[in-house]
């Protein structure tokens, strides 16, 4: 049976980061795959592009759940699944999907990872990026821009709109439920080559 490793945070927490760092540093010992909850966004392709900007994309619903649920379970019964990706761009689903094998760790980022309990009670390791407010805003706004096609208003009001009340209401909460907290997101390497033996031992 593969291990599930859960990594939650609040937004631009660094989670991504501590993630992709764990995976690079584990899958040269042994097989691993990692799924993004950004991915698993709905893909409401029966809204126009306007209606999808309004989402609360910060909130549990947002999620496609069951598919992520389905995909999950077809890797632990040793199949392979198309994981989609998302278009923030757009705000929608893209055409573009990767194949993945099944492994013996499974890692899952996303800020909803523990909020959600269908993928938190999934977790064997749960883990959660923990960065200040004011630092996670400033990388929110700078990726945003950078990459996502966003303007400096328009990022101000989705943090004050939704980002920020949902942070509040839903990641923050679901801290309790970690085994591990680490401070500073990606920039942690003592906490990072700590999980990343514990990983190398299940391997």
């Amino acid at each position: 049976m593969a291990t599930i490793i859960g990594i939650a945070g609040g937004t631009a927490s660094g989670k991504t980061t501590v993630a992709s760092k764990i995976y690079e540093a584990t899958k040269q010992k042994g097989s691993v795959v990692m799924l993004r909850l950004d991915d698993y966004y709905k893909s409401h392709d029966e809204m126009s592009f306007d209606e999808r900007r309004k989402i609360n994309f910060d909130h549990p619903d947002a999620y496609d759940v069951n598919l992520l649920i389905s995909q999950i379970k077809d890797l632990l019964d040793g199949k392979s699944i198309q994981r989609p990706t998302y278009d923030f761009n757009n705000h929608t689903r893209s055409n573009i999907y990767e194949t993945l094998c099944p492994a013996n760790v499974i890692i899952i980022e996303g800020i909803m990872t523990f909020a959600i309990k269908e993928i938190r009670d999934l977790c064997n390791i749960k883990i959660f990026v923990d960065t200040p407010d004011d630092i996670r805003f400033i990388r929110r706004l700078e990726r945003d821009i950078k990459y996502r096609s966003r303007t400096y208003d328009s990022v101000i009001k989705q943090y004050l709109d939704t980002v920020r009340p949902m942070h509040m209401a839903f990641v923050e909460p679901s801290k309790c439920y970690s085994d591990i907290i680490i401070p500073t997101g990606g920039e942690n390497e003592i906490a990072i080559d700590i999980i990343v033996s514990k990983i190398t031992n299940l391997l």
